[in-house]
């Protein structure tokens, strides 16, 4: 008893105990309040030299002090041979996990990244790994691999992979189907964009701010600048927050088609929403004209991004604000 006397108080605590436990192995201190970029960085060092089993224990415990995984996770695989010759050793270790969130979240990490190194079929591999465990497989496990395909512009893979999703009970979800529709509408297909949007309505997913978007490009890329106004309109509408590049989809198919006075009158018409949404807008209008040389229509914009307290971020547009409109102000004052 006197023994135990003369121990703090937190030597006493188990989860204390077992904690030292684990880190009287490890080669360096361990921090008290450990962060996701501390387990991060231990994390790939210990992929880099091959040493499996301090991932498995890392990527538990890491779970276990709330230090979520993150994109820079795995980033110890790389497109090299040598790197990735461990993925297989990697897949049976991550097995090995203990069951539910470590697990799950170590999943759906390293299928991001090999998303990111452009190795679907082996990310595919994870999936079907995940149904045999019931490890948590949803939806959510599937949008890197969607979004990979789509920018890729392997459409009809990307269209298996929503099957495979249907078979392994996993319903799709309005982004899911958005990376489909976003792809299409870039590429100019918009019979196949709106046999998506036929899926979202089927499903009763509704619109979101990037559905809108993709619909706003798609009629913009196409010409039909009335249609993408009219997507605007609605979007306001229906209470979404417009994307900063929806808005520029509108004003650059408007500027081709050299309607700056209907640009100048899109952004005036939208603004007093977002003081941010505002700042890119009448910044990216003003930017485009400037470089159009139309300087009376960007000397109206500036003025009124002045009067509004609208950072002016570029350089462009602060030097031109200062030599033909603040200047200029003051010389006829």
């Amino acid at each position: 008893m006197s023994l135990l006397r003369k121990l703090p108080i937190t030597f006493l605590n188990p989860q204390y105990a077992l904690r030292l436990r684990f880190f009287t192995a490890e080669s360096d201190a361990f921090p008290d309040v450990p962060t996701s970029a501390y387990y991060d960085e231990r994390i790939n060092a210990a992929g880099r030299d091959g040493d499996l089993e301090t991932i498995r224990k890392l990527l538990n415990k890491r779970i276990a002090d709330g230090c979520f995984n993150t994109n820079n996770t795995f980033k110890f695989l790389t497109r090299t041979e040598s790197s990735l010759s461990i993925l297989d050793d990697l897949f049976k270790t991550l097995a090995r996990l203990d069951i539910g969130l470590p697990r799950k979240q170590a999943y759906d990490a390293l299928i991001a990244r090999l998303c990111k190194l452009k190795r679907v079929e082996d990310s595919l591999r994870l999936v079907d790994a995940m149904a045999r465990g019931n490890d948590g497989l949803n939806v959510v496990t599937f949008h890197p691999i969607l979004s990979r395909l789509t920018h890729d512009k392997k459409m009809d893979e990307a269209w298996r992979v929503i099957w495979k999703m249907r078979q392994l009970k996993v319903s799709p979800d309005l982004t899911a189907y958005n990376y489909l529709l976003t792809a299409n509408c870039f590429n100019g297909n918009l019979m196949a964009a709106s046999e998506v949007l036929e899926k979202i309505e089927e499903n009763q997913l509704g619109f979101d701010a990037r559905t809108y978007d993709a619909l706003v490009m798609g009629a913009c890329k196409e010409g039909k600048v009335e249609g993408a106004l009219m997507l605007v309109r609605r979007m306001l509408d229906d209470g979404q927050s417009p994307l900063y590049c929806t808005y520029a989809h509108v004003i650059s198919a408007l500027l081709k088609l050299d309607y700056c006075a209907q640009a100048v009158k899109f952004v005036m018409v939208c603004g007093n929403r977002d003081h941010k949404l505002d700042t890119e807008s009448f910044g990216c209008l003003a930017s485009r004209l400037i470089g159009m040389r139309k300087f009376d229509e960007a000397k109206f914009i500036l003025e009124e991004m002045n009067k509004r307290g609208l950072e002016m971020y570029a350089p462009k547009l602060k030097d031109f604000y200062e030599s033909n409109v603040r200047n200029a102000k003051l010389n006829s004052s």
